[in-house]
């Protein structure tokens, strides 16, 4: 029973594991000659792969998100499954694996479900084994003789578990002393206590990834003074073990599942955490924060567990594990030494994939608008051409002046402002292409733009070539662009260009009708204008259209051919507030239909019996008028 989408995953790997394949160590030479006795003792099931079956507490659209195969779930959502006819799933299966590290509550179904098994053995149609994966917090509160030598199993007797965390004890002594029984062939029952997990989708460390992709925070977050060590396992070195425990049916019942690091949440974020996550997702700074404040973020507090777990602090190693197991270790040393591995895993986990739009068109066409409107829809970067030099020449004055920096970055800094002042000094007060090219492409390098990806306009670049040397540094002939896919393989290149067009007659109206403020901005007064599309149609000349595209026609072409967002949704608050919008907006609407529907019968209703009413008034002139148009509405109308 699966309750987490990491572990999912993971789980998905025993479906590719051959039965039996961890017995052969390997390293040996000739695997079919020493892989005898495994043939011999399982003949039917050579090169056969496991058969995962399950059910699911997250969202159906969670699944589907990640790309997991919905054939894995024959069973419905986990909380639509009745006990019963759980029990009837159960007794299908040989392995069954009862994850219990995410949900305290499935506490009780699973003590549950092995207990019915336990009482049950005489029906089974063959062996069965029952797995519970749990957490490495029973060991939380255990005081060791020593703090420089870790625990082991053998210190299994002496565990002592966090308060919260006192339900996983007797569930795991449960389930060891039903595999004691005599009968064990017949039911085989163990516990893998698992670290902190992460890899995949990150599971507990999420908090952390999200914080530094999104970017949105100025430092991240070290929960306490950091000095407190983490066992941890990569969800598919945790996969490699529950397979191990299948394929070996070891005498002993439980096994710690930890990885070699003795990472200190000091060592993960502000060291590897800074080395690679601050500085290739997010903002490069870290916070120190009390246990105090850890209960104001969100994303934590949806799970008490979670914030007693990243607190934890002690060592333990998993001895039996690298005694008796063959693991294809995935992260044997940690997260600390593997994090680049470890982002790009999450990333393609959780579908972040950079979504990189360059619009181009004639000036005046609404470039800018348009990009404006994509970079808020799919939360990219605006990057404007004229912003972006006054950046570099800010950030070069600021790189030359700084006195933290090494040498060698001052000296380039310098270097590259005297080339660029040199060449505006030869052109004019503009720079030229090259320049223009190399801090452009200095700016798609950065990692907003190289996580979340950008949306390029602003005048640059002007042409197909210019567009092309950009992102891949090649020139080539001109090609005709409007609205077609251009997919690099740089990565910084631009997945989607789109040609914006329209007839002169549309852009020159355009032009005359904006506010004079915004013409005084911009190089839209008449001459300079004409001189400018003058210009851009002689160098685009095959890819003018006669189409007036008004500009939601065109987003609208745009979010069809780009699809849906590869980045974070929107925030809950963002969610909360988009509601209210369209709450608001649908009053609106109703009682402007109300109003109208009103006004409607008032005119088909009630207006020709009240006019023909005031004339018999204006004849006979009766000494209470309104009381006789009263009397004259209520006798010939008297629905009103």
């Amino acid at each position: 029973m699966f309750e987490n989408v990491s572990f999912l995953r993971a789980v998905f790997f025993l479906g590719s594991c051959v039965v039996g394949a961890s017995l052969v160590d390997p390293g040996e030479a000739d695997v079919e000659e020493e892989d005898d006795r495994l043939h011999n003792e399982q003949p039917k099931l050579k090169n056969a792969t496991f058969q995962i079956v399950g059910t699911y507490s997250v969202n159906k659209s969670q699944l589907q998100d990640y790309a997991l195969d919905m054939r894995f779930f024959p069973f419905p959502p986990h909380q639509n499954l009745k006990r019963e006819d759980l029990f009837c799933h159960l007794m299908k299966c040989d392995v069954i694996i009862y994850d219990i590290t995410p949900h305290a509550d499935q506490i009780d179904e699973a003590q549950w479900a092995v207990s019915a098994l336990h009482d049950e053995m005489d029906q089974f149609s063959g062996p069965k084994m029952f797995i519970l994966v749990s957490t490495i917090m029973k060991w939380a509160m255990t005081k060791p003789d020593d703090p420089e030598i870790p625990f082991t199993e053998e210190h299994y007797s002496r565990r002592k578990a966090h308060p919260n965390f006192h339900d996983h004890i007797g569930l795991e002594k449960l389930v060891v002393k039903f595999g004691k029984n005599i009968l064990i062939i017949f039911f085989s029952t163990y516990v893998v206590a698992s670290g902190l997990q992460y890899g995949m989708g990150e599971h507990i460390f999420h908090l952390f990834f999200k914080m530094s992709w999104l970017g949105e925070v100025p430092q991240v977050p070290t929960f306490g003074n950091g000095s407190n060590i983490i066992p941890t396992i990569h969800i598919n070195d945790l996969a490699g073990i529950i397979q191990n425990v299948i394929d070996h049916k070891p005498k002993s019942q439980y096994f710690v599942a930890v990885d070699d690091s003795k990472n200190t949440m000091e060592d993960i974020i502000k060291v590897r955490f800074y080395t690679f996550i601050t500085l290739v997702l997010g903002p490069g700074e870290t916070l120190n924060v009390s246990k105090e404040e850890l209960y104001l973020i969100w994303d934590l507090t949806v799970r008490i567990n979670d914030i007693d777990s990243v607190l934890v602090n002690f060592c333990i190693e998993a001895t039996y594990l690298k005694e008796n197991f063959n693991i294809q270790w995935v992260s044997e040393t940690g997260m600390v030494e593997n994090i680049e591995q470890i982002t790009e895993e999450y990333k393609q986990t959780r579908g972040l994939l950079p979504l990189r739009i360059c619009i181009l068109g004639p000036p005046a066409v609404g470039k800018s608008t348009i990009a404006e409107r994509i970079c808020k829809h799919y939360k990219l970067h605006h990057v404007k051409l004229k912003q972006t030099i006054t950046e570099t020449l800010e950030n070069l004055v600021s790189k030359k002046n700084h006195t933290g920096l090494e040498q060698h970055e001052g000296d380039e800094a310098q270097e590259f402002l005297d080339t660029l002042k040199d060449n505006m000094n030869q052109n004019g007060g503009w720079l030229d292409d090259q320049s223009v090219i190399r801090i452009m492409r200095d700016k798609l390098r950065t990692k907003p733009c190289v996580n979340q990806g950008f949306v390029l306009d602003d005048g640059f670049p002007k042409t197909y070539e210019q567009a092309k040397e950009l992102f891949t540094g090649e020139k080539c002939v001109a090609l005709n662009i409007a609205m077609i896919l251009v997919k690099q393989s740089s990565v910084f290149s631009s997945e989607f260009v789109f040609f914006v067009d329209a007839t002169d007659v549309f852009l020159k109206n355009h032009v005359l009708n904006l506010p004079e403020t915004v013409v005084e901005e911009t190089s839209y007064t008449p001459e300079q204008f004409l001189r400018r599309l003058a210009k851009f149609r002689e160098r685009n000349v095959e890819n003018e259209t006669n189409d007036d595209n008004e500009y939601l026609l065109i987003i609208e072409k745009i979010r069809k051919k780009v699809g849906k967002p590869k980045n974070y949704g929107m925030i809950l608050e963002e969610v909360e507030e988009e509601e209210q919008r369209q709450a608001e907006q649908q009053l609106k609407e109703q009682a402007a239909q109300r109003a109208e529907a009103e006004q409607n019968y008032l005119m088909r209703d009630v207006m020709p019996t009240l006019i023909q009413g005031l004339i018999e008034c204006c004849g006979i002139r009766p000494d209470d008028p309104i009381n006789f148009l009263a009397e004259y509405l209520l006798k010939n109308n008297p629905e009103v």
